[in-house]
């Protein structure tokens, strides 16, 4: 058994444990049942994803992200301004740092209470019937509905993730409503298998189709999006179809610390 410190974080709801590989390197490989372990809420740790802190030749540090059922996962937003706060409260990067994670390099802004954080631009955003789907570093299906307070988002997200289109590499589905100058929004993220309070990914995929349907101009605009764990801001340059300059900020929180053996 190896005992392996840990910090639990909260990004809007999006939980996170991250283990630091700057100074002291615990292990070379972990197990996909390990990893589900440590994510488990009855027996583990207990949240939405794993995520390792690693040093970097090019970049400030590397993003290592697992989701819950133990697998190594696409990019997660919410996870992307975790980590980065912590990196900073160790004092491993500056206030403004850059990262690498699967989907590429990332730029970060720390402030007292935000983290913002710069996502990949978006080139293409594709229709299935009424409804959306997009890459912001994670694919995402977006469904707009007139309400989604009351909804049982569970087995309309199934039958969406588990069809024969996205069944085998699976997609998160995000359901939404456009008001009139916010979007209010839930998630269900694959790899969980399960809502979950925020998606930073997801809030990201919201904004561009909100800013595609309704905003329409060219140019910045400024997003507003409330999800179950709190409330998000993306902004995002729209210049002849393509999205740029994409940043997704809000807060992130550490929980605790502790020690698990594995």
């Amino acid at each position: 058994m190896v005992k392996i410190p840990f910090y639990k974080y909260q990004a809007t709801g999006n939980d996170f444990v991250i283990i630091d590989h700057f100074k002291s390197r615990y292990f070379d490989s972990i197990s996909t049942d390990q990893v589900a372990h440590i994510c488990d809420r009855r027996f583990g740790i207990g949240a939405d994803g794993m995520m390792i802190i690693e040093p970097d030749e090019t970049f400030d540090f590397k993003m290592v992200y697992y989701n819950s059922d133990g697998r190594l996962s696409t990019m997660c937003g919410n996870g992307g301004r975790a980590i980065s706060h912590l990196a900073f409260n160790l004092g491993y990067i500056k206030s403004k740092a850059s990262f690498i994670a699967v989907d590429g390099p990332h730029q970060v802004i720390i402030g007292a209470d935000q983290v913002e954080l710069k996502m990949n631009d978006v080139i293409q955003i594709n229709r299935s019937g009424s409804d959306y789907v997009l890459d912001t570093g994670s694919p995402h299906y977006i469904s707009i509905k007139e309400d989604i307070s009351d909804m049982d988002i569970i087995p309309e997200a199934h039958a969406i993730r588990y069809n024969d289109v996205y069944e085998q590499e699976g997609i998160n589905v995000n359901f939404v409503k456009f008001g009139l100058d916010h979007i209010d929004m839930r998630t269900y993220e694959r790899g969980v298998e399960d809502e979950t309070l925020s998606c930073g990914t997801g809030v990201t995929a919201a904004s561009i189709v909100y800013i595609d349907q309704v905003s329409q101009a060219q140019g910045a605009h400024r997003v507003s999006v409330k999800t179950q764990g709190g409330n998000l801001e993306v902004r995002a340059e729209k210049e002849n179809g393509v999205y740029k300059e994409i940043w997704l900020c809000g807060p992130a929180v550490k929980s605790y610390e502790g020690i698990i053996e594995l």
